[in-house]
């Protein structure tokens, strides 16, 4: 866990996603649309992404990607920031983990 744990430390808002994942395409175009800048790691083109995707695994991130860490802490994936968007949540977030301002 230590590498994703000094990852995560260093900006507000990071996203662990591929390349190729459709879901986590859509999250990076979500968070930045209200104005965040995420620190964006993409597993299949890091040179790490395999041990960064076991240690995503194992702090619960089923399916691995993409994963979402606001203020350091896991949010989740697709479904959570889905679901904290809806119900109005996503913003208040992001204000703070001071990713975006008002």
């Amino acid at each position: 866990m230590a590498m994703v744990t000094s990852l995560v430390s260093e900006r507000p808002v990071v996203i662990f996603s591929k390349d190729s994942c459709c879901m986590s395409h859509t999250i990076k175009t979500l968070i930045s649309n209200f104005g965040a800048n995420p620190t964006v790691y993409e597993l299949d083109e890091h040179p790490d992404g395999k041990q960064l995707e076991k240690e995503l695994q194992g702090l619960g991130c089923k399916p691995s990607v993409p994963a979402v860490f606001i203020g350091e802490e896991l949010i989740g994936g697709a479904n959570e920031i889905m679901s904290l968007h809806l119900q109005g949540q996503l913003v208040q977030l992001l204000l703070d983990a001071n990713a975006i301002w008002v």
